[in-house]
């Protein structure tokens, strides 16, 4: 296997990845909840993980501000977030392996643990 280089690395990685999320425990939320256009989301997906792991395109999205209406709907909780970066790593094993892949890995964990706290945080917030 080799690691994670170019933006055709980006492409199979991101697509094989949503290609479990559609199937999984979390698929309702893009399928059901969102109700994701793939063919626009998976781009901006690809732009932004080209962002993160390779700092060569602005990302001009809003992860945070794309996923409070859905936790408005359906509380996106722990367990989720712990459920979509187990399918990231796995994902990430299955294809590549190196320090990007290792770097996409833990990129990944740090935003699964902060959408996990403002998604907890907001929540309890909406409670009171």
């Amino acid at each position: 296997m080799k690691d994670i280089v170019s933006q055709d690395d980006i492409q199979v990685l991101v697509n094989s990845f949503y290609d479990k999320v559609k199937t999984s425990e979390i698929g309702f939320f893009f399928e059901e909840i969102a109700k994701v256009n793939w063919e626009k989301h998976l781009p901006k997906m690809y732009i932004f993980w080209e962002s993160v792991l390779f700092a060569t395109v602005k990302f001009d999205g809003n992860p945070m501000g794309a996923h409070f209406p859905i936790n408005e709907i359906i509380p996106m909780e722990k367990k989720h977030f712990e459920a979509w970066l187990q399918l990231w790593k796995e994902t990430v094993d299955e294809n590549f392996f190196g320090e990007m892949a290792e770097s996409a890995k833990n990129k990944a964990e740090n935003i699964a643990k902060l959408m996990s706290f403002k998604m907890e945080t907001e929540t309890k917030l909406k409670a009171k």
